[in-house]
């Protein structure tokens, strides 16, 4: 069985978003032939909220090894606050400890810490590990995302460095994966020389069993209560400047509502959690200033502070509907959208009409989308919101109908197999175990 080393720099008890491809297709690799290692950074560098409970999520035969960081009191003074600039050098030296000792056929690199997708290369050069890259954000953008500040010297001289680690580290990748088409369209209209063949579009998946864990471990209050008919909406998770739109449409649509059918839209209280990846007294509202210029204040809440991922799947599955405000990008897929789904609960949507969310709602079935386009105003979507949304409340307290079939090929354990496949490829050689598709 081949060996893969993983480098994952935010890894479990840390918990930020893209650590959990990882984390999900740890305990499937071994059944499609390959035994990965993880290498990342000790959490004690980390910044953010960090979620123990996600270590029982972890199978306990996958070793480990955590690396320190320059202690950030130092770097700080430089500008160097990011963790995966701090661990660089120790990431470095445990990585060729981990070649020389078990010798692995395969490096894969996931995160969105760029700067350490360059050890692929270094590693490369020495011992001649093929090494594989997960794409699950642009490392370079060629425009500034909508609603994006001026930068100031600290991020123009780090957007310098990406652009000119992106092409030294491309020019002898082996494998890409990504979670759209459009990172590779991208990827491949600036470096030719990566063939198709090694470019897979291989979204996060999701799992039953983290649904367990946080049922087994729920400690927290519950958020909202039931009584007096109130009826619940929530979206948990980051709202970036790319957000604001829909943002925007989902408070005009809640105040259109109210005008049309007070009964029902009076009753709706919706709750954003988690808005912000700053942490503690950083953390910057997004929704709630929208809606207070609107005057529904009283009827929108925000918290900006990012929760632990457990409690926020227990928080899904408290609601009465879910709420997801998708970005002004086409190339955005909003990986949450399958824990969303995977909650049981009725789901409403709005998405760039490009954005590969849309098909993979409408596939299922699993929920209401409304689409918009980049050329139209934000007034346009109201109305069909507004529409939808009510059909939702009248249906209220109907759950979704979801074609669970078409949705297993979003599972773990799925994607899992999709990444061996490409594994396989990049080694140039099948060792992919023949085993049922199952969730």
């Amino acid at each position: 069985m081949p060996n893969v080393l993983i480098v994952s720099p935010y890894f479990p008890p840390a918990n930020t978003p893209d650590l959990h491809r990882v984390r999900l297709s740890l305990g499937h690799y071994a059944s499609f032939g390959w035994h990965p290692a993880v290498l990342a950074i000790d959490a004690r560098h980390t910044k953010g909220v960090n979620d123990p409970l996600l270590l029982s999520t972890l199978p306990a035969e996958v070793p480990v090894t955590r690396v320190n960081a320059l202690p950030i009191t130092a770097t700080q003074r430089v500008g160097i606050g990011n963790a995966a600039l701090r661990a660089l050098p120790f990431l470095y030296q445990a990585g060729k400890q981990i070649i020389k000792t078990h010798d692995p056929d395969l490096v894969f690199i996931s995160t969105t810490q760029f700067p350490t997708m360059a050890l692929g290369r270094l590693w490369k050069q020495r011992y001649g590990v093929p090494y594989m890259l997960d794409l699950q954000d642009p490392w370079v953008y060629d425009t500034p995302w909508p609603g994006q500040r001026r930068p100031g010297l600290k991020h123009r001289l780090m957007r310098q460095l990406h652009r000119y680690l992106e092409p030294w580290t491309m020019r002898q990748v082996d494998g890409i994966m990504a979670v759209t088409d459009a990172y590779h369209h991208t990827l491949r209209q600036r470096y030719p020389w990566i063939p198709e063949t090694s470019c897979r579009t291989i979204p996060f998946g999701t799992s039953q069993a983290d649904f367990d864990a946080a049922a087994t471990h729920a400690a927290q209050p519950p958020l909202f209560s039931h009584r007096n008919g109130l009826i619940h909406g929530l979206y948990a998770g980051a709202l970036g400047p790319a957000m604001h739109r829909s943002c925007q449409a989902i408070c005009m649509a809640f105040q259109e509502g109210l005008q049309q059918t007070p009964d029902l839209f009076s009753r709706l209280r919706l709750h954003f959690v988690g808005t912000d990846y700053a942490a503690g007294d950083r953390a910057v509202k997004t929704i709630e200033p929208i809606a207070s210029s609107m005057q529904l204040g009283g009827y929108i809440r925000g918290s900006p502070q990012r929760l632990p991922y457990l409690d926020t799947l227990n928080l899904l599955r408290q609601a009465d509907f879910l709420i997801v405000p998708g970005s002004s990008h086409g190339h955005y897929t909003a990986s949450k959208i399958y824990p969303y789904i995977l909650a049981h609960k009725p789901l409403l949507a709005l998405f760039h009409e490009d954005s590969d969310a849309v098909a993979i709602l409408r596939q299922t079935q699993a929920g209401e989308v409304v689409t918009f386009s980049s050329l139209c105003d934000v007034t346009q979507q109201v109305q069909p919101l507004v529409a939808v949304w009510t059909g939702m409340l009248q249906r209220h307290p109907a759950q979704p109908r979801t074609d669970w079939a078409a949705f297993s090929r979003y599972t773990a354990r799925e994607l899992t197999r999709q990444q061996c496949r490409l594994f396989d490829h990049v080694i140039g050689k099948s060792t992919h175990a023949h085993v049922p598709n199952a969730a």
